[in-house]
């Protein structure tokens, strides 16, 4: 019977091909493919405590003064004065205010500058959306796989190169320890669109300020735009530039896109924002901004009236002072993970700038130290070729966790590596 089935659903088909770009995308999506591994080795070990620093999800509460207000306004909607429908596609303006202000004041974005959306990522890859098929495309490598994922679905790219894990058409910006993880812009050749995720995710490196004016620099020679990730700048504790409109003539190139997933914890809630400045030009004069509103009105609703009344307490000051409580205790937790790699003697990167330590395992391959460190310390990485080739050898250790439990990961890996 079963073969019968399987022959019959492999007949059935329908008229309509495939999404070629889809069949050009390789392994499966770097987190998922965790998920998998990480199932398989708990059905083999069904006792197993396995603690995850692999992820990067967000694990302490939401504070009270940020879900106080997202239960008024859930219990708002059960009232006539409470209730409301649809919202601007943009955001409600108050929160468009209250963000210019919080991250961008004295930088002169204004909130018609502001698009409030459901996180970066959704963001991301309507911004290819609003690009289209026929743009020219630079990543730092290793990065965050959406970049390279969506471009690929979106039919900017070729086809992936098997041995050496690049599709063509990209041009890969190699972020190495030789070169302090900043690419060397003197290699990089001409795109339209350079994607710079600062502080990085997966070193956590954190480019200076004259790094981020080159930056900016090179992109305006080149008449390129820059997508500047900033998920983590409210990491950056050493005075660096914690958005890209710090540096002058970034509001000619830059778009920058940023949300409150690893701020306030809201990685499930969902709420995140990108600016888009009016002064952001095509090359036949047309206002970016303008058709980014066009691509939002066309692609989304609105981020929820209940999430957004919970970003409103976010950028308060009694909000923001307990968003800081949350990334001062997860910096706490990245100081413990890097403390413990370097005395047992790794190259440790990252982790002061940013919530993810780069350990490089002297150049073993990524899965194969991933593995390892699942089977012996019941304890979940992300390999660090995951986020591109330049990753071989590393593995990106995140400090979004429970202090109890980075503080048992660390003596299972001093159990199995501090010898």
């Amino acid at each position: 019977g079963a073969t019968r089935l399987s022959a019959l659903s492999s007949e059935t088909t329908t008229g309509v091909k495939r999404n070629p770009n889809l069949a050009k995308l390789g392994a499966g999506y770097l987190f998922p493919e965790i998920g998998r591994r990480r199932r398989e080795h708990q059905e083999k070990n069904p006792d197993a405590k396995i603690i995850s620093l692999g992820i990067g999800d967000t694990t302490e509460p939401i504070p009270k003064v940020i879900t106080d207000a997202l239960q008024g306004a859930a219990a708002g909607l059960n009232t006539k004065e409470g209730y409301s429908g649809y919202g601007a596609e943009q955001g409600m303006g108050g929160l468009r205010e209250k963000l210019a202000d919080r991250f961008y004041g004295g930088l002169g974005i204004g909130s018609d500058e502001v698009f409030v959306s459901d996180g970066s990522k959704c963001d991301i890859s309507r911004m290819l959306m609003l690009f289209g098929a026929d743009t020219s495309i630079a990543v730092q490598d290793p990065a965050y796989p959406a970049y390279v994922d969506s471009s690929v679905i979106m039919g900017a790219t070729g086809t992936l190169n098997e041995e050496t894990s690049q599709y063509k058409n990209i041009v890969y910006m190699d972020c190495l320890k030789e070169n302090g993880f900043f690419p060397d812009l003197s290699k990089v050749g001409k795109t339209d669109l350079i994607f710079f995720c600062n502080p990085n995710n997966p070193t956590g490196a954190c480019a200076s300020r004259e790094q981020l004016q080159a930056l900016v620099d090179f992109a305006k020679r080149n008449g390129s735009i820059i997508v500047y990730d900033a998920a983590y700048a409210i990491y950056i504790e050493d005075g660096s530039p914690k958005s890209i409109y710090e540096i002058e003539g970034a509001d000619e190139c830059c778009i920058e896109t940023c949300s409150f997933s690893k701020y306030a914890g809201f990685t499930g809630v969902r709420l995140g924002w990108t600016v888009v400045p009016n002064k952001l030009k095509f090359s036949d004069g047309t206002p970016v901004n303008r058709d980014w509103n066009r691509i939002m009105t066309t692609c989304f609703n609105g981020a929820s009236n209940i999430v957004q009344a919970g970003g409103l307490a976010c950028v308060t000051d009694d909000g923001f002072d307990a968003m800081m409580g949350l990334v001062t205790y997860y910096k706490e937790n990245c100081k413990l993970i890097r403390e413990c790699f370097t005395e047992m003697g790794f190259e440790v990167y990252g982790g002061v700038n940013a919530p993810y330590v780069w350990v490089g395992f002297e150049g073993r391959p990524s899965w194969d130290v991933f593995a390892e460190i699942l089977e012996k310390c019941d304890l979940v990485t992300t390999p660090g070729s995951g986020f591109g080739p330049s990753g071989e050898g590393f593995v990106r250790v995140s400090a979004f966790g429970n202090r109890a439990d980075v503080e048992e990961a660390i003596m299972r890996l001093k159990d199995v590596y501090g010898k």
